[in-house]
C-alpha cells in the first residue's frame, strides 16, 4: 500500500497501458472481457462478454430478466451515444388495475406485478451488431461454461439467499431449487452452477447458429428466439398461470406478455450534457435520475472548489445540499421524455443553478425543496417505511449505516482504439421475483419506480419508462474522449459517481484514489424503490472519514450516520489520454478489479 503521509491513500494501483483496459465489479467478468480484447475482440464485444457473465457468477446483482444503460463511444462515429436497455411497462400495466382493481397504493417491490420488459438480451445484440465484430458464440461462451461448470459464490449472494432463504422455501420453490442447493443457503466460496440458465443460452445459441449465415444473420436469429421464441413464451405463461407472493403480503398473477416482449426494442439516444471546466458531461435523459448528477455539479461549479479539499467539511456540506436540490428536482420533474415534458434544458441552464445555488447556507436544510418552473413538475411524495418490511424487498443496496446487501453491477472498457463501453446492468436479481423453471432466472422488479398518481410525471403507463436509478457516465476533456465510470447503488449511483469526478477534476486523485477515498451519501429525498421513504437530512458516512469533518456537520444540523469504513459504493473508472489507457476499481466488498496493459 502507498504511504497515507506521501499523498492521497491508495490500495492498488492505477492499471496503466496502451493495449486497452477492462473494470468490472467482478474479477471472473474482468478477466473475461480482457480475454476478449487479448482474442482481437473490441471494447463492445467484451462489453457484451461481460454482462453476460456477470448475470451468472452476481445473480442477486442483475440477471436476463433485468434491464441496462449503456454509453459507447465509436471511434467510427466519432460521438457518444446511449443505448436505453430500460424496457416499458407491460400493457397490462395500468393505474386503474393495480391501485383500483387491485387495491394497492403503491407497486410491490418484489413478485410478477413489479416486472417491465426485460432489456438486457437485445440490446446486447444490439451493441454486438452495430459496434462489435465477434460472433455470438464467442461472447456467450464464457457465461455458458461458468454457469455449467461453476463459480466460486460470493459471501454477499450468499448473504442475500440467507436473507430470503425462508421466502423461498414457503413460496417461491423454483427459486428455492435453484439457490438451495440441499435445502440450505451455499456456502461462500463453494462451486455454484445453474444449469438451466446455461441450457437457455446454449438453446439460443444452437437456434441462432441453426441454417448458416454471417455473425448479423446469427444475432437476430437470437433475437427472435427471445423476444418471438421459446423464451417470451415461458415468461408469458409463468405470468398468466402463476399467483406468486409479492411484498404486499398477498399473492398476484403477473401482467408481462409475449406481446410486449415482441413489441419492444432498444433505442439509441443522444446524452444530455452539462459543460464543466474543460470536461464536458455526458449522461442518459431524465428516464434514469442520471441528470440529477449533471444538476448538482451545475450548482457546485459556482463555489471555489479549489480552495478546499475532498474531505473538508465545507465540501462535504456543499456537496451534501446541492445533492438535496437536485435530487428534489428528480422527484418533481423527472419522467419518460416520450410521455413527459422534462424541462431538462432549464434544469441544466446556468440561470437556473444560480437560483438553486443561492438557497443553500452554511446550515443543513431539512425541506424537500424542488425548484419552480411554470408548467412543469409534480410533488415530492414523502413515503414513511411500514412496519415489518418484506423479506427480498425493493433494490437490495448499501443503505443505512453502510449494511450491503447487494444492488447492481457496473462495466467500464477501453481498448487499444479509443473505443469505449460502458454498462450498469441490474434487476432481475435472485430475490426480486420467483425462477422461471424452464429458464433458470427470474424477471425484474423496476415497475416498482413508477408512482400510482396520474398527475406526477413518473406516473405508471404502459409503453412508459420507469425513472430507473440505473446510470453511466462519460466525460470528454478538451473536446476529445477521456473518461467512462459508473457503480452500483440504486439512489447513490450518482452520488457517488459525482465524487469520484470532483476528486479527479479538483483535487488532483488519479482513478484508484478518487475511487479509495472516504464516500458518503445522504437518504434525504424519497427512495426510488419500495417503500419510497425518506430520511429527512440523514447522510451516511464512512467511518474513515476524519472526526472534525464529522463534528462540524453535525454541528451544522446534518443528522450524521457513521457506517463502517469502506463501505460506501463499487465505483470503477477508466480513461484515455492519446495511446494511454487507464483504469481503477473499487476494493469496497473485495469483488470488483481492473485489468489491463
Amino acid at each position: 500500500m502507498a504511504n497515507i503521509n506521501a499523498g492521497p491513500f491508495t490500495t492498488r494501483p492505477e492499471i496503466d497501458g496502451t493495449f486497452g483496459v477492462v473494470a468490472t465489479t467482478h474479477w471472473i467478468a474482468t478477466a473475461v472481457a480482457m480475454g476478449i480484447l487479448e482474442k482481437g475482440g473490441n471494447a463492445f464485444d467484451a462489453g457484451i462478454a461481460a454482462a453476460f457473465t456477470l448475470q451468472v457468477v452476481e445473480p442477486h446483482l442483475c440477471g436476463p430478466g433485468g434491464d441496462v444503460p449503456v454509453m459507447v463511444f465509436d471511434q467510427r462515429k466519432r460521438k457518444p451515444e446511449v443505448i436505453c436497455g430500460q424496457g416499458p411497462a407491460p400493457a397490462g400495466a395500468t393505474i386503474a388495475h393495480y391501485r383500483d382493481h387491485l387495491g394497492l397504493d403503491i407497486i410491490p417491490g418484489t413478485g410478477l406485478l413489479a416486472p417491465c420488459i426485460p432489456g438486457t438480451f437485445e440490446t446486447y445484440m444490439m451493441v454486438l451488431r452495430d459496434y462489435g465484430t465477434m460472433r455470438l458464440r464467442d461472447v456467450l461462451e464464457p457465461s455458458i461454461g461458468y454457469a455449467l461448470g461453476g463459480h466460486p459464490i460470493v459471501e454477499r449472494a450468499c448473504v442475500t439467499i440467507q436473507t430470503v432463504k425462508e421466502l423461498f422455501k414457503q413460496h417461491w420453490p423454483t427459486s428455492a431449487a435453484v439457490y438451495l442447493p440441499g435445502g440450505d443457503t451455499p456456502p461462500a466460496g463453494t462451486l455454484f452452477r445453474n444449469p438451466q440458465h446455461a441450457e437457455t443460452y446454449q438453446r439460443i445459441l444452437a437456434e441462432a447458429e441453426a441454417g448458416g449465415g454471417g455473425r448479423d444473420v446469427e444475432i437476430e436469429r437470437a433475437r427472435r428466439a427471445w423476444s418471438h421464441g421459446f423464451v417470451a413464451e415461458a415468461i408469458d405463461q409463468f405470468c398468466r398461470t402463476q399467483e406468486v407472493m409479492d411484498v404486499s403480503g398477498r399473492r398476484h398473477k403477473g401482467v408481462l406478455t409475449g406481446a410486449d416482449m415482441a413489441g419492444w426494442l432498444p433505442t439509441v439516444e443522444a446524452p444530455v450534457s452539462l459543460d464543466y471546466g474543460r470536461f464536458t458531461l455526458l449522461k442518459p435523459g431524465p428516464w434514469t435520475q442520471a441528470p440529477a448528477m449533471l444538476q448538482t455539479l451545475a450548482i457546485l461549479k459556482g463555489f471555489d472548489l479549489e480552495r478546499l479539499s475532498a474531505t473538508d467539511p465545507d465540501f462535504v456540506h456543499l456537496w451534501i445540499e446541492a445533492a438535496k436540490l437536485a435530487y428534489a428536482d428528480r422527484e418533481s420533474f423527472y419522467g419518460d421524455p416520450k410521455f413527459a415534458d422534462v424541462p431538462m434544458e432549464t434544469l441544466l441552464s446556468e440561470r437556473y443553478n444560480n437560483d438553486r445555488r443561492r438557497q443553500i447556507t452554511q446550515w443543513a436544510n431539512m425541506e424537500q425543496r424542488p425548484g419552480v418552473i411554470d408548467g412543469y413538475g409534480g410533488k415530492v411524495i414523502v413515503k414513511e417505511a411500514p412496519k415489518g418490511a418484506f423479506a427480498g424487498a425493493g433494490e437490495p443496496t448499501v443503505g443505512k449505516m453502510g449494511e450491503s446487501k447487494g444492488d447492481t453491477v457496473h462495466i467500464d472498457i477501453i481498448d487499444k482504439a479509443g473505443n469505449m463501453f460502458t454498462a450498469t446492468p441490474s434487476g432481475g436479481w435472485l430475490q426480486s421475483s420467483p425462477v422461471i423453471p424452464t429458464l433458470g432466472w427470474p424477471l425484474g422488479s423496476r415497475a416498482q419506480m413508477f408512482w400510482l398518481d396520474e398527475s406526477h410525471p413518473g406516473a405508471l403507463m404502459p409503453g412508459k419508462r420507469p425513472r430507473s436509478t440505473l446510470s453511466v457516465g462519460m466525460a470528454m476533456r478538451d473536446g476529445q474522449p477521456y473518461m467512462i465510470w459508473g457503480t452500483p447503488g440504486g439512489d447513490q449511483q450518482d452520488q457517488w459517481n459525482s465524487q469520484l469526478f470532483l476528486r479527479h477534476a479538483h483535487f488532483g486523485m488519479n482513478l484508484q484514489e478518487a475511487i479509495d477515498a472516504p464516500a458518503w451519501h445522504i437518504e434525504h429525498f424519497p427512495a426510488s424503490f419500495w417503500p419510497r421513504a425518506a430520511r429527512p437530512g440523514v447522510v451516511v458516512v464512512e467511518g474513515q472519514l476524519p472526526t472534525a469533518t464529522i463534528k462540524e456537520l453535525e454541528r451544522r444540523g446534518h443528522k450524521v450516520e457513521v457506517g463502517p469504513d469502506w463501505s460506501e459504493g463499487r465505483l470503477t473508472a477508466a480513461s484515455q489520454d492519446g495511446i494511454r489507457r487507464k483504469a481503477a476499481a473499487n476494493p469496497r466488498g473485495m469483488q470488483g478489479y481492473a485489468a489491463g496493459r
